[in-house]
């Protein structure tokens, strides 16, 4: 398991929503390729990046800030965030990302995801954001029906990155990852399951590891606040 600290952008800026509300944002750095430098410096060989901006309005808007982290060294990114059509994953290819996070599209379209996992595959992770068992879209502001554990076990049929599950009532609450809906997920799969959501502790990181299955874990807040420094959270995967 390896860990994976977060970077979420709004107006270009490093921020953090509590419980996915953008009403509730958190700003913490100006500068994100300063904040994706130091975490290489501590370690980090991957990062994830969430254009906020993006996931609400449907399009890349931070691309510029994307493609300077991406174009750093010794590091990779994955990137998600309004990303809903080819051109866009072209776009977050061609701008360095290593993998790209398909969330609202593809569960809106499903056979439209299929076809682009087909086309670029081991690039898209499915982004799998839920408020309980209810599958969330379009930057966290709306439900859909469809079963969540369904929805993980048809996806990770296709040729997929990875699944990355956010429990959005964890997410920037420090409380604690959901563990029982983690280990469902990573149980009902076969592709590479990457948790995220609440991680604020070495034990979270521990007890994550010891469910099996889990291949990263994405951290936010509890890095930016300092519950936790990225290299304690790397030693305690090994």
């Amino acid at each position: 398991m390896y860990i994976i600290p977060a970077i979420d952008l709004i107006d270009g800026k490093c921020v953090r929503l509590i419980q996915g509300e953008y009403n509730r944002k958190i700003t913490y750095h100006d500068d994100p390729v300063k904040q994706a430098e130091s975490f290489i410096s501590d370690g980090a060989q991957w990062i994830h990046i969430v254009d906020l901006d993006g996931a609400k309005l449907g399009r890349a808007i931070n691309t510029a800030a994307i493609a300077s982290i991406a174009k750093l060294e010794k590091v990779k990114v994955e990137v998600g965030g309004g990303i809903r059509d080819e051109d866009a994953i072209i776009q977050m290819l061609d701008a360095g990302a290593e993998r790209i996070i398909i969330g609202t599209k593809a569960v809106s379209d499903f056979d439209w995801f299929a076809e682009m996992a087909g086309k670029y595959r081991g690039k898209l992770a499915l982004g799998l954001d839920a408020r309980g068992m209810k599958i969330s879209i379009e930057g966290w502001t709306k439900s859909h029906s469809i079963s969540l554990l369904d929805f993980a076990g048809e996806a990770a049929r296709l040729p997929l990155a990875a699944i990355i599950y956010t429990d959005i009532t964890k997410d920037g609450m420090m409380s604690g990852p959901n563990f029982e809906t983690t280990k469902a997920i990573a149980d009902a799969v076969d592709v590479p399951v990457i948790a995220s959501g609440g991680i604020n502790t070495i034990d979270d990181i521990k007890k994550l590891k010891e469910l099996g299955g889990i291949s990263a874990a994405i951290i936010g807040r509890a890095l930016y606040e300092g519950l936790l420094s990225l290299p304690e959270a790397i030693r305690a995967t090994l």
